[in-house]
């Protein structure tokens, strides 16, 4: 009976069991939903304003290469591992040192939500309900959308993976196939071809500074891949799973924001498919799009509020989704600039997670791993790598974070040995 009562599918505190690990197909639903986010439209539409149409391409390539690299890392160390990042923070930071990563993550994923509630929000009090928004006024009705969406987002991270993983399943082919539809209707009811439309406008971003573009855009979010990929096969199926998902979607998201840029003048699909006269469907893939990050980034904000208190995953969504939800417009308005800033304060932390699993992989795997109280080497390579990426002008920041991590991690690990 107490086995039953205390039964964790989540596996908050420990490993993922075999029971517990998920299809490859769910793996790659989770993840690419994960990736499907606004934010990244936002991001596509800068590109298209610093690139032409070839440009565009390489960044993206070029971003996604490194993007990969580093999400595929952390993917096949919470596969292999079964351990979410909080549980590997213990491992390389130490118990209390643990606390700064997961407070770092479920700050940012937390604000992100609450950023994504908005996000949904103001576009359908503005366009769909013809209210007049705001940074000083904020509508009764535009409220209500964010406390709806903000219960039924909370919601699925309150029930865990399972509920992950339907609304991934639900949200994914729709977003991928609708929007598709709605770019390629966009492009054929223009004057020019795409890549004359690209052309187009001062081009002054260079590839190099429109990969660092593509990276910055998901490079906070993907550090929390192992809290998700700890439910794959194993090793080598979340490192696949991660990179393909990561790639392609991130790639959608990017086109979806530079076709719409160029085309209409908006920074998202939303605002094609109402030029497009696609009223509700415009709802439905907004609504959908944000929800699939939201919900995973809610999730990993209870694992790491979880850590810090060490209440149970479940009241730590609860918490974080009303602080979310009830913060909402204020950050939209007013904590992007911040977000954005901190979301080079995580790629140190992902970097340093990766170096201490593979330099003590076997200790890992036997769970013999030694923890301390604090790892102030670790503690240390994140604060200097944040205060290098957000201060550095050359190179792309998150890279530069986190070659200065890796630096003084590994030489601290030296000394410490």
């Amino acid at each position: 009976m107490n086995k039953t009562k205390n039964y964790d599918a989540d596996y908050t505190n420990g490993k993922v069991v075999s029971q517990g690990r998920k299809s490859n197909l769910s793996m790659f639903m989770i993840m690419l939903g994960f990736t499907f986010f606004s934010a990244s439209m936002w991001a596509g539409q800068n590109l298209a304003n610093g690139l032409d149409f070839w440009g565009f391409c390489a960044a993206l390539l070029l971003g996604g290469v490194i993007l990969g690299a580093y999400t595929g890392a952390l993917g096949f160390i919470g596969a292999e591992s079964g351990l979410t990042l909080d549980m590997l923070a213990h491992r390389s930071f130490g118990k209390k040192g643990s606390w700064l990563p997961s407070a770092m993550i479920s700050f940012t994923q937390i604000g992100w939500f609450g950023v994504g509630l908005a996000m949904f929000a103001i576009p359908i009090a503005k366009e769909i309900m013809g209210l007049e928004v705001s940074p000083d006024h904020m509508p009764w009705q535009g409220y209500l959308l964010v406390v709806v969406a903000g219960i039924l987002m909370t919601s699925t991270a309150y029930f865990g993976i399972k509920s992950l993983t339907l609304i991934s399943y639900i949200a994914v082919p729709l977003v991928a196939i609708l929007g598709t539809v709605a770019m390629v209707m966009a492009v054929q009811r223009g004057d020019t071809g795409l890549i004359e439309q690209f052309s187009r406008g001062a081009k002054e971003m260079s590839v190099i500074a429109g990969a660092g573009l593509v990276i910055g855009s998901f490079v906070s979010g993907g550090t929390a891949t192992p809290n998700f990929t700890r439910f794959a096969k194993n090793g080598k199926v979340g490192m696949w799973v991660t990179v393909i998902a990561f790639f392609l979607g991130n790639s959608l998201m990017f086109f979806f924001g530079a076709v719409s840029s160029i085309y209409v003048g908006g920074n998202d699909i939303f605002e094609v498919m109402l030029n497009l006269n696609l009223f509700y469907i415009a709802i439905l893939v907004l609504g959908l799009n944000i929800w699939t990050t939201n919900d995973n980034a809610l999730y990993s904000g209870g694992l790491g509020l979880s850590n810090i208190f060490g209440w149970s995953k479940k009241t730590m969504v609860l918490i974080s989704g009303i602080l979310g939800t009830v913060t909402a417009v204020w950050l939209y308005w007013n904590f992007c600039g911040w977000l954005n800033i901190l979301n080079c304060t995580l790629p140190p932390v992902g970097i340093i997670l990766i170096l201490s699993y593979f330099m003590n992989r076997k200790a890992y795997l036997r769970d013999e791993m030694k923890i301390v109280q604090v790892n102030w080497w670790a503690v240390a390579g994140v604060i200097l790598g944040a205060v290098v990426a957000n201060l550095l002008r050359w190179g792309i920041p998150s890279i530069n974070g986190m070659v200065t991590a890796a630096i003084c991690f590994v030489i601290g690990e030296k000394l410490r040995r």
